[in-house]
């Protein structure tokens, strides 16, 4: 079975957990998960099956919706409510007004500072694993891209964001940042992943369903087709010919496609300057492929047929 299933993860178990589990109920050996959910988080969690698991790196450029709760008033050495208490602050005098122009700090392109208390690695070491044998560890920004951030709720001392981010983004960070610049601290309550490419909470399948589906053999109703996670690629349907060369990894002329779509059609232009999906006339979906501007070609950079 190739695809995504778009699983709602409870709170508690590890995104690895999750996916020890789906390989269990439904028997299939390849399988993966894109973009890991902490335990105490819950929400989305694409969980790719056999040859969908190809194309996690691309499900991994899609953007992603979160809801936050933080609490002011009190930090954590994880930066969420897993953590030991770090320090406790009076947090009474912070206003909703306070928090939203704050919040003004965390939008666009900005450098962020992960907990070291994450799964990012130095030379092959867990940073949760260095700061745990207590050696002190100073983790260097990166750039991360903050699309939109609004308060959704206020209730002292909690309020909650919704936040729609890109890749490498933690809500951790930002709970504590917030606090920071407040002037009282502050750590993340809870985390529910609401948004993540294609895939929205309100379509997710919980591992509960998921087993009374693998014990009545339905479970494939939940697979999601793997060009879903693709469509922000322009396509193009190619002919018989084409097919055979793009099956064979073999690379053909940018003239030689008999039928193409664009994403755009007052911009055709973009189309050779990226990436797109390949169909055959019989809407098969055959792979990804890419433009070679140097030569004129494209080039099968994924076969799935």
């Amino acid at each position: 079975m190739n695809g995504i299933l778009n699983i709602n993860k409870p709170e508690g178990p590890t995104s690895f957990n999750i996916v020890s589990r789906v390989k269990k109920l439904t028997g299939e050996k390849r399988v993966g998960h894109a973009g890991t959910l902490d335990p105490a988080a819950s929400g989305v969690l694409p969980v790719c099956l056999g040859s969908g698991t190809r194309v996690i790196e691309y499900l991994m450029e899609g953007a992603k919706d979160y809801r936050a709760e933080i609490e002011f008033g009190k930090t954590t050495d994880t930066y969420d409510a897993a953590g030991s208490i770090t320090s406790l602050t009076d947090s009474s005098s912070v206003n909703r007004n306070q928090i939203e122009t704050a919040l003004n700090n965390f939008l666009g392109k900005i450098q962020q500072v992960p907990p070291i208390y994450s799964a990012l690695k130095r030379k092959g070491k867990p940073y949760y694993e260095l700061a745990r044998a207590g050696i002190d560890v100073e983790i260097a920004s990166r750039p991360v891209m903050i699309h939109n951030i609004t308060v959704r709720d206020w209730k002292p001392p909690v309020v909650t964001i919704d936040v729609t981010c890109g890749k490498g983004t933690y809500i951790r960070s930002i709970a504590h940042d917030l606090g920071q610049i407040i002037g009282c601290g502050a750590h993340m309550k809870s985390l529910e992943r609401r948004k993540y490419g294609p895939f929205s909470i309100d379509d997710a399948v919980s591992i509960d369903e998921l087993e009374r589906s693998c014990s009545g053999n339905f479970w494939q109703r939940y697979i999601h087709p793997i060009d879903s996670v693709l469509l922000h690629l322009k396509s193009i349907v190619v002919n018989d010919d084409i097919m055979q060369d793009i099956q064979h990894g073999r690379t053909f002329e940018n003239n030689n496609i008999s039928i193409q779509t664009f994403t755009d059609q007052s911009q055709p232009e973009e189309f050779q300057e990226t990436r797109c999906r390949a169909y055959g006339l019989d809407g098969c979906f055959l792979g990804i492929l890419r433009y070679v501007s140097e030569t004129g070609q494209w080039k099968p950079e994924k076969v799935f047929i």
